[in-house]
């Protein structure tokens, strides 16, 4: 690995990351984890306008590294529905943009198992993974069977992060660097296992003690989110990544 992929990420200096999952006309959401097609758009016109490029987040943090991440933010994308293919990638390509895909190794071609109460979406297959790999999208692991690390044992923990990046691996045929933490759930442990396994990165949700580049906070987005709410996310990343700091120079 590169120098660059050690580089340690202080909580304070977070690079901002935007969380979405998919990407579809239905109107059928009860996590409210779709964005409609449109809104997406417009979403990535206002990152645009506002002089910011989407990179995934292998670049992200190389730039961060070298102190060249301003103009930056990361984008990803959680679970690896079938419609990022079609509805997300045109987009990001339209600007220059790429993404991380966190896709879930034991169910890809299958759908949203775990999702007991929300409908049915499908996920890429393999093949789709390998295609927008081709394409210059970052692939990561969302674990094996989308199972939140919190409390795991060691053996589960051990097959969540490091089989899954086997599996991935061996589809890919290059290196996976990246992990996301299924419901932004971890632990101590969880965030050992994830580094131990061999990932240079990880994502998870909010800012917490763990903070650091296997725990890297993001900002969910929604379909409610137009410019003056991504506006807000944006400030609203930077004032927890300092309330969390201070908190740490306190205690």
């Amino acid at each position: 690995m590169t120098a660059e992929l050690h580089h340690e990420v202080h909580p304070r200096r977070a690079p901002w990351t935007l969380m979405y999952h998919s990407v579809d006309d239905s109107r059928e959401d009860p996590y409210q984890l779709t964005v409609t097609p449109a809104r997406f758009a417009r979403q990535m016109a206002w990152l645009h306008r506002t002089g910011l490029r989407g990179v995934a987040m292998a670049e992200l943090l190389a730039a961060h590294a070298l102190g060249r991440a301003r103009g930056l933010v990361g984008l990803t994308f959680d679970d690896g529905y079938a419609d990022f293919a079609h509805q997300v990638l045109p987009v990001l390509e339209g600007y220059g943009f790429t993404a991380t895909a966190y896709v879930v190794a034991g169910r890809l071609g299958s759908h949203n198992t775990w999702d007991a109460d929300a409908p049915r979406k499908p996920l890429m297959s393999p093949e789709q993974v390998r295609a927008v790999a081709r394409r210059g999208v970052e692939i990561g692991s969302h674990g094996l069977n989308h199972r939140p690390l919190r409390g795991l044992d060691p053996q589960q923990l051990a097959l969540e992060a490091g089989r899954s990046r086997e599996v991935l691996e061996d589809l890919l045929e290059r290196p996976v660097a990246g992990f996301c933490y299924p419901y932004g759930a971890l632990d101590a442990q969880a965030v050992a296992a994830v580094r131990d396994s061999g990932y240079s990165h990880a994502v998870a949700i909010d800012h917490s003690a763990l903070t650091g580049r296997w725990a890297l906070p993001r900002s969910y987005v929604g379909d409610r989110d137009g410019a003056w709410r991504l506006r807000a996310k944006r400030a609203r990343h930077r004032a927890r990544a300092m309330r969390r700091n201070d908190r740490r120079g306190t205690a």
